[in-house]
């Protein structure tokens, strides 16, 4: 047997992941927290924090719903995984600006499917199920059509334009955006007025989407 230096056995020591639980019951919660503590890599903490994955498990889609998944992004600063029953056309683009890494359907959430969206969530990069990620696509078509028939898919986006919404693609707030590029939130509320009106988007998540469909982020 393999010991180590310390004394102690050797062992295959794979770096762990901090993962918090959120439902709206607690017999839910308890069903998550089964089986996520099955697998040795997750950690399951009681408070979220910055590199946590914070998993979220909703009925369905609401004001409260959303509020939540905004904070965990923004506020606590974990990557968000969303366990959901539904999700209605109108809100496809809200959970892009929320800036959600992973969503998985209550139907499918088996223990193996919810770590494997654990892992990519942690891994920084983002999955989504088949069917909306085409009900996604589809809606993203609709806006740049309807933004076409405007005339404003041709003026394009500067540079700076597109670093801002690349960092609203990522759940990140005005103050967080004037952070990383070392703006002034005055200077990021600008740039964002100055897109949205003169490419005649209705908000951040229709700026995102025209973006995401002209291939800037």
């Amino acid at each position: 047997m393999l010991i180590q230096r310390s004394g102690t056995p050797a062992h295959d020591v794979r770096e762990r992941i901090a993962v918090t639980v959120t439902a709206s019951d607690p017999l839910t919660r308890e069903g998550a927290v089964s089986q996520l503590r099955r697998e040795p890599e997750i950690e399951l903490r009681e408070e979220p924090g910055p590199g946590s994955v914070a998993l979220l498990i909703e009925e369905g889609l609401d004001e409260d719903a959303f509020a939540r998944l905004r904070r965990a992004v923004r506020s606590e600063g974990s990557r968000a995984v969303l366990v959901v029953g539904a999700v209605r056309e109108s809100e496809l683009l809200d959970l892009i600006e929320c800036g959600v890494r992973a969503v998985v359907w209550r139907r499918e959430a088996t223990g193996p499917r919810l770590v494997q969206a654990v892992r990519v969530a942690a891994r920084g990069e983002g999955e989504l199920p088949a069917d909306l990620l085409g009900r996604l696509i589809s809606q993203v078509g609709t806006l740049h059509r309807g933004n076409g028939a405007a005339g404003g898919t041709t003026l394009g986006l500067a540079p700076r334009e597109a670093d801002v919404l690349r960092l609203v693609a990522e759940g990140l707030d005005t103050g967080e955006i004037a952070g990383k590029l070392s703006y002034s939130e005055r200077t990021v509320k600008n740039v964002m007025h100055g897109l949205t009106t003169r490419l005649h988007l209705r908000n951040r998540a229709h700026a995102v989407a025209y973006a995401l469909r002209q291939g800037y982020i």
